[in-house]
């Protein structure tokens, strides 16, 4: 394997465990809250859980799957956000899992030439590996989003690493 295969492979094994560790994050979540929340909007300016769940699925199929694919977009974006009900929250969280796994699947079947050619999405300029990076963090951003909103829910702790030591030092 040469170095640039290397450096394919370890972009998109990062990429694909961080989305991992989202969805569950987003499960982690869901489990904690009762159906009748999933729908509900903190307020007019904000989103429900629904909402970006499914804005979640409409940007990893946009970006990480039609474009490197190169596969006709479909997105109806507005829909993402207009919906106020329709999913349980197992279907949102089942539609969300199958979403990221074909993401994910698209990110490693991707050859080098098509992961460096730019293209436009959404009216923007990336490369495949740009489309990459931008669902990963996309995602990891509506991540914080909804577990702000469960901890407000609750008023608790989510346990996101219960039983890890986090104040190891670094070697």
């Amino acid at each position: 394997m040469d170095k640039q295969e290397q450096l394919l492979k370890e972009l998109t094994w990062n990429a694909s465990y961080r989305m991992d560790e989202s969805l569950r994050m987003i499960k982690i979540c869901l489990d904690k809250l009762p159906e009748k929340v999933i729908w509900q909007k903190p307020n007019k300016s904000t989103n429900s859980i629904g909402n970006l769940i499914l804005h979640l699925c409409g940007n990893i199929t946009q970006y990480g799957i039609a474009s490197l694919r190169n596969l006709e977009d479909q997105r109806k974006r507005d829909e993402e956000f207009s919906m106020t009900s329709g999913y349980s929250k197992h279907e949102l969280l089942q539609k969300l899992r199958d979403t990221i796994s074909e993401a994910k699947k698209a990110f490693t079947e991707t050859p080098l030439e098509e992961l460096l050619r730019k293209r436009s999405v959404q009216g923007f300029e990336f490369s495949g590996i740009g489309n990459i990076i931008h669902v990963t963090e996309h995602l990891s951003y509506h991540t914080g989003q909804i577990a702000l909103w469960t901890k407000i829910l609750n008023n608790s702790d989510l346990g996101f690493y219960d039983g890890i030591d986090l104040t190891v030092k670094n070697k």
